[in-house]
Order: C-alpha cells, then structure tokens, then sequence
C-alpha cells in the first residue's frame, strides 16, 4: 500500500492504529542507530533515510534529482518492510544478517534483495536492527554505490 503523505508524521497518521506503534518504534530504533550524515524524510511514498545531495549531490542514477536512497520503513498491505540497501549490496552485510536474524526471531526470515517483511508487526527484532543500522557509514555506502554503479 502506499500512502500519500509529505511528512513521517503525515505518513504515520494515515496508518492503521495496529501499525503505528511498531512503524513508530522502527523508526526510533533507526533513527537512533544510523550514523551521521542520513537524512530522513518521505521518499518514494515511505519513511526514507538517505544521502542528501549536500554530502552526494549526483543522487540517485535512476533519478539525480532524488538523493540516494538507503533505508526505507513501509507499511504495506500484509506486513511492515525495511528496505536496507546495504543488504543488497553488499555480500557480507547480506550473509550476516541472515545468519543473526534466527537469534533474534522464532519466525522465519522472509527477505527479498533489499526487503525485510515483518508479517507479526509484535514480533520485529528491533535490536537486530539497531545493529543493523550501526554497520555502515555514509562513506562506506557513497563507495560500495559507486563501486557497483560507476563502473
């Protein structure tokens, strides 16, 4: 689903009630992981994180106008979606996360390339993520981006 909001706080009140704590306490939880340099605020419809043009001003190669993208919260039809482009990109991230996440969680990990699907919204394991968020630096993704777009 997507909902049209300009602000997180716009975003939020549109959500189901049973879907605004858990969006909210993942929101926290990234907000108070990611390093410095991310900025938040509505891209592509969801809760986004990112590099703002100020610190990398080509943005994103699909569209230089939109600063690069790096996490997403969503509220979709049938589950609440991180969206970590770390996780996409790079190998080491991805085989890590997948190996801490059964730690965390009695439910089965159900990922796509970037996505993280969390289907029982009482059951999200925010310490996964705050980990998660601690792993890479506005550097380190600016040159793993770059390494795998400007070839």
């Amino acid at each position: 689903m997507q909902y049209e909001a300009d602000t997180i706080k716009g975003y939020i009140d549109l959500l189901p009630e049973d879907r605004k704590g858990p969006v909210e306490k993942l929101l926290q939880v990234v907000e108070s992981n990611i390093p410095d340099g991310f900025e938040k605020g509505i891209t592509y419809k969801m809760i986004g994180f990112y590099v703002p043009h100020t610190v990398y001003p080509d943005g994103y190669h699909c569209d230089p106008k939109v600063p690069l993208p790096f996490i997403n919260i969503a509220s979709q039809k049938n589950f609440i979606a991180l969206y970590h482009s770390g996780l996409y990109a790079d190998p080491v991230l991805h085989d890590w996360f997948v190996a801490e996440y059964p730690k965390h969680s009695k439910y089965k990990l159900n990922m796509g390339k970037s996505c993280i699907r969390f289907k029982k919204v009482d059951h999200i394991p925010y310490d996964l993520i705050a980990e998660l968020c601690q792993k890479m630096s506005v550097k380190q993704w600016i040159d793993l981006y770059e390494s795998a777009v400007k070839k």
